[in-house]
């Protein structure tokens, strides 16, 4: 509240005939429409365009974002907004090689990616986002390697954004992921990141593979597909030291995902960790059914003897899958492109 009295009378107009009503009913509460709360946020926002006041803006509204659902479209429209959140990005760069991030660059420019998460997540701006080409500006910041406090809060900011933009459930978000370098990035942070990265990562990871599109692109050839089951099973292993449910989850369900392409199906029977096939886990999943469903859903994929009879009857579906992967490998490009050019 006092940031508002700080900032002039702009704010007051649509606010004052409420207040003092409100202030009778125990305690001043926010403006109640959602076109009052952009009204009052209004002044703030306008300032994002101003370099020495953008500090201050971007922690008041970072910390406002929750109560205001039309903030993005506002955000996305004002004049001049989302290139101040890029600069403020890219203001970044010079700092992540050699490492010199501090603790205090780290949450400004968090603050930032808190307000682009929010356009990333909006039905009405998800798709301008994705065709602006915004995620790819996040990217860097996930290309690091330095284990500081400052550099493990950027990447797990960073991959907050993408992890709204997946959890839409969009083709056309892991559409445009594809083309990009999301999945080696994502790979990386799951080999070596915190518990909440690789926590993160695995679930971007997961989303993709849950959209068919993204099953066929790692399913395409040995490489991709062995590339990320090593990550994973490098993770189980390392899970039965560092226990963590959340993330055995998101590593149980990736498995389960796989095997819904059969040569995957077939590659799991001996790639999968016996970790996961014995009862090492039994322990940390006693509270989790759905897991422990899974788990169960997925040994039963891969030690069922009927998958080499499914392959012999349904070997077109084989084929056919290697097929289409290739063709959507091709087209991938153009029809994103043409999806994010219809969007806009």
């Amino acid at each position: 509240g006092m940031l508002m009295d700080g900032l002039g009378g702009q704010a007051q107009p649509g606010m004052v005939g409420g207040l003092p009503q409100q202030v009778g009913l125990g305690g001043a509460k926010q403006p109640q429409t959602e076109a009052e709360k952009i009204e009052a946020l209004m002044p703030l926002i306008v300032k994002l365009t101003d370099p020495d006041q953008r500090e201050n803006v971007l922690l008041e509204l970072s910390k406002k974002r929750e109560d205001c659902e039309d903030l993005a479209p506002v955000l996305w429209h004002t004049f001049g907004t989302v290139a101040g959140l890029l600069q403020e990005i890219v203001s970044i760069y010079p700092l992540l090689s050699p490492p010199t991030l501090t603790a205090h660059a780290s949450n400004r420019v968090c603050n930032a990616l808190a307000l682009l998460q929010c356009v990333a997540s909006h039905k009405d701006t998800r798709s301008l986002f994705l065709s602006a080409h915004i995620p790819l500006y996040l990217y860097p910041f996930l290309n690091t390697d330095s284990k500081s406090r400052p550099f493990e809060y950027l990447r797990l900011t960073s991959l907050g954004v993408i992890g709204a933009l997946v959890k839409m459930d969009d083709p056309e978000v892991i559409n445009f992921l594809l083309q990009t370098e999301i999945i080696p990035l994502c790979l990386r942070i799951m080999g070596s990141g915190s518990e909440l990265s690789k926590t993160v990562a695995t679930f971007i990871v997961q989303k993709i593979l849950l959209d068919n599109s993204g099953l066929a692109y790692v399913c395409t050839t040995s490489d991709r597909f062995f590339a990320v089951s090593k990550v994973i099973s490098d993770m189980v292993n390392n899970l039965i030291t560092a226990p963590s449910v959340r993330l055995l989850k998101h590593c149980v369900r990736c498995y389960l995902r796989l095997t819904d392409n059969p040569r995957a199906r077939e590659a799991l029977r001996d790639a999968l960790p016996q970790s996961l096939r014995d009862e090492t886990f039994l322990h940390l999943l006693r509270d989790d059914l759905t897991v422990r469903k899974w788990l169960t859903q997925l040994l039963q994929a891969v030690n069922s003897p009927t998958t080499g009879v499914t392959r012999a009857t349904g070997g077109s579906d084989v084929s056919g899958l290697g097929g289409g992967s290739n063709v959507l490998g091709g087209l991938n490009v153009g029809g994103a492109g043409v999806g994010l050019g219809g969007g806009v």
